[in-house]
């Protein structure tokens, strides 16, 4: 099958899996609609479940110790061939993937900037302006590291919940002035009037893959493979790669928070990385930059297929892709000299 028509899948039913939040079916959802665009001749059907992270509401993610929280019941039904391709924010997904599956797309990336929403009595306000000891709301202890250090006048909670629920816990209650959540999410939802301020990258450097939806397949499934590869971005995708790059590099030796920011201009790909303390008060950060202007060449054999940091494009330029994965080279250079004791968290 070719990656533009789709005619091998046409007598079968192409089984998405999705977990069962508003947010992820509104992500799958969408999704669905692109590829059916594309291929207006093939049937798909959604397949929603709960995953350990969706079950465990009581207890900070970073104290689980499981890194596939979102994604772990969704692999196991993709490996039993109960559905057929997955669709993750791409944020979910380690830099390692169980062996057997790839991203077989990345889609176009939306605001992956973290965002500010204000209890109803502090709207019209900025972090700033808020009363001294103001608690704001984060389930991400690397907004917490980071927003400690620019706003150490204000105090940081947990909070957890899906988006309603954690909004709610803002509006009906006066435990929050405010509560940071990725402003991807928010606009997914249609909830783009309650952003209050958008955290810029001087404030608040975001998570690795954040505001990007992954496609996961089995890797060995050509047909699949080929079909979701029509909905990869060219540029979300090399941003994602290095920036995925950067966290596994981080992964394999000493861990902490983790924040990221890149940027694709003019052929150049530039990547911002920075590593904190869990209190914020210690941290590093440098911004790289490389080349990634190479011509699409016919790469069919034995490497047609292969995998930058869990990510297979056949449709970009390999060399490309090698040049954003290969950043983190710069990365370790950087960071090769310091060692912290924190665990890892994004």
């Amino acid at each position: 099958m070719s990656a533009t028509d789709g005619n091998g899948l046409k007598d079968r039913i192409i089984r998405v899996g999705t977990r069962k939040s508003q947010l992820a079916r509104i992500q799958t959802d969408s999704v669905v609609e692109m590829l059916c665009k594309q291929y207006p001749g093939l049937h798909f059907e959604i397949v929603a479940m709960s995953t350990t992270g969706d079950k465990i509401l009581d207890t900070a993610l970073s104290k689980i110790g499981e890194k596939s929280l979102f994604t772990k019941e969704l692999e196991n039904a993709l490996e039993r061939n109960e559905v057929d391709l997955v669709v993750h924010s791409l944020k979910d997904l380690p830099t390692s993937l169980p062996p057997g599956f790839t991203i077989g797309a990345i889609c176009k990336r939306e605001n992956p900037h973290d965002a500010v929403v204000f209890h109803p009595k502090s709207c019209g306000k900025t972090l700033n302006a808020l009363p001294d000891k103001s608690v704001i709301g984060t389930s991400s202890l690397r907004r917490a590291a980071q927003l400690k250090r620019s706003f150490p006048q204000l105090e940081f909670r947990d909070i957890r919940g899906n988006l309603n629920t954690r909004l709610k816990k803002l509006d009906e209650k006066e435990d929050f002035s405010a509560i940071i959540l990725a402003a991807a999410g928010l606009r997914r939802m249609g909830w783009e009037n309650r952003i209050g301020q958008i955290l810029n990258p001087e404030d608040c450097l975001y998570a690795v893959g954040q505001g990007a939806l992954a496609i996961e397949v089995r890797a060995k499934d050509q047909e699949i493979l080929d079909m979701v590869s029509a909905l990869h971005d060219g540029e979300t995708v090399l941003c994602c790669i290095a920036e995925r790059a950067f966290m596994k590099h981080l992964e394999g030796g000493c861990s902490v928070p983790v924040a990221v920011s890149t940027l694709l201009k003019d052929s150049q790909l530039y990547l911002t990385g920075a590593v904190y303390s869990l209190d914020g008060s210690d941290s590093l950060r440098e911004t790289m930059q490389t080349s990634v202007n190479y011509p699409q060449q016919n790469e069919d054999g034995p490497n047609d297929d292969v995998q930058h940091v869990g990510i297979t494009a056949k449709n970009i330029p390999h060399r490309a892709q090698e040049a954003a994965e290969k950043l983190d080279l710069v990365a370790s250079s950087f960071y090769k000299d310091h060692r912290w004791d924190c665990t890892f968290h994004w």
